[in-house]
């Protein structure tokens, strides 16, 4: 998953097409809290450092933060 869809919850989500996204990210992450593994890797992490808005950044880093492998 990249960063780009760890940070469809957070957008508008008045456009059908964006909350349909962002109901599918977040089906998918709680799978990942059960059945499946979320992989994170050193350049997820420096995407969401560099994300401008503070809170919009913390969002994304307790998102990554379920990840339980990182690839190399």
């Amino acid at each position: 998953m990249d960063v780009c869809c760890i940070n469809r919850p957070f957008d508008d989500q008045t456009e059908d097409r964006i909350r349909m996204e962002a109901e599918a990210i977040l089906a998918i992450l709680k799978r990942c809290l059960f059945d499946w593994t979320l992989i994170g890797s050193e350049a997820i992490d420096y995407e969401i450092s560099k994300i401008p808005n503070v809170e919009r950044r913390r969002k994304a880093e307790r998102i990554m933060s379920i990840s339980r492998k990182r690839s190399l």
